[in-house]
C-alpha cells in the first residue's frame, strides 16, 4: 500500500523539497482521499491512529497556509481591488467590479451573477443572504481572475 502511494505521488511530481507537505503527510494525505481508514494506515506505517490523525491535521492545515498564501500572492499582483463595505448588498458588487475594472482596463469573464456567486462563495460566513456581513476586497488580475479577502 505504501509503496503504491509512494509510485503515484513520484508519478504526479511531489517533490518534499520543495512541497509544504512532508513525504510522511503527502502518503497519509493520499491514502486518506482513496478512502483508507487512519487505522489501516497507521497498520501500515507501523504507528497510532492518533498519530496518522496528528499527521493528516498537520498536512491539511499546511494545505490551507499554502492555499492562503496563494490567494494573498493573487491579491497584491490584482490591479483592481473593490473595497466592500459591510452592510453592502451583494447584489450590487459586481457593477462595482464592473466599474474599477473598466476603470483599469481588465476584463472581467464573469456575468453578474457568476461573480455574486464566486463572491460569495469565497467569502463564505461574511455573507447572509444578500447582506456583506464583513468588510472584503475582491481583487481581479490581469487576467480576470477574482480573488475574495477579508482585509484585517
Amino acid at each position: 500500500m505504501i509503496d503504491d502511494v509512494d509510485e503515484m505521488l513520484e508519478g504526479i511530481g511531489f517533490d518534499p523539497e520543495t512541497s509544504v507537505l512532508t513525504r510522511r503527510q503527502a502518503q497519509v494525505l493520499a491514502l486518506r482521499e482513496q478512502g483508507v481508514s487512519q487505522a489501516e494506515i497507521a497498520d501500515q506505517l507501523g504507528t497510532s491512529r492518533a498519530n496518522v490523525s496528528s499527521i493528516e491535521g498537520s498536512a491539511r492545515d499546511n494545505l490551507a497556509k499554502a492555499r492562503e498564501t496563494v490567494a494573498f500572492a493573487e491579491a497584491l499582483r490584482a490591479p483592481v481591488r473593490v473595497h466592500v463595505s459591510e452592510g453592502t448588498d451583494l447584489y450590487d458588487v459586481p457593477q462595482q467590479v464592473y466599474d474599477a475594472c473598466d476603470e483599469a482596463g481588465v476584463k472581467v469573464g464573469h456575468s453578474a451573477p457568476d461573480l455574486m456567486k464566486i463572491i460569495s462563495d469565497a467569502a463564505g460566513n461574511a455573507i447572509s443572504g444578500r447582506q456583506v456581513t464583513t468588510d472584503l476586497v475582491v481583487g481581479v488580475t490581469t487576467d480576470g481572475l477574482v480573488r475574495v479577502r477579508r482585509p484585517e
